[in-house]
């Protein structure tokens, strides 16, 4: 599974400006329902489901990145968007820094393979140093789209 088979073009924001977590996530979702990947009338239901998630663990997995997720029934598949907040974000991150890198996930609840496969691969590339330091880097979504491109093709960032 490939970022660029997940990920929403359109919905990533490349500047993001928030100053809560719940903030930061509520701008997500909404790219994601105005790119048309959400409905709109399950936008505050996945808000809601994200944030309930975040109060059994904060998604900050250190390193200046975060990546909240859910399951609801309002998608079809797996769709997900990147922020990135150039101020950083207090995420609650289990290593106490900000988050400047956030994925957003959501998927259908009959897919949990698909949920698990796209964390993985969120994980996976989030812990090498070299594509953080080059996202964080990155001012536009063409980018952003071009990193996620590179890193799905195992090419050096």
């Amino acid at each position: 599974m490939k970022l660029n088979e997940f990920v929403v073009a359109d919905a990533i924001i490349p500047d993001l400006k928030a100053a809560s977590k719940e903030d930061a996530i509520r701008a997500m979702v909404a790219s994601l329902k105005a790119s048309g990947s959400i409905p709109e009338a399950d936008e505050e239901g996945i808000i809601s489901a994200i944030l309930k998630r975040e109060e059994l663990g904060s998604t900050g997995i250190g390193n200046g990145v975060a990546v909240p997720h859910t399951k609801h029934p309002s998608v079809d598949r797996l769709v997900a968007t990147v922020a990135l907040a150039k101020g950083g974000v207090d995420f609650a991150s289990l290593d106490g820094e900000d988050v400047f890198i956030m994925f957003l996930l959501v998927s259908p609840p009959d897919r949990p393979g698909d949920h698990l496969r796209g964390l993985e691969n969120i994980s996976r590339h989030l812990r090498d140093q070299t594509f953080c330091s080059f996202l964080k880097q990155a001012t536009t979504r063409e980018d952003i789209l071009e990193l996620l491109d590179e890193a799905d093709h195992g090419q050096p960032a």
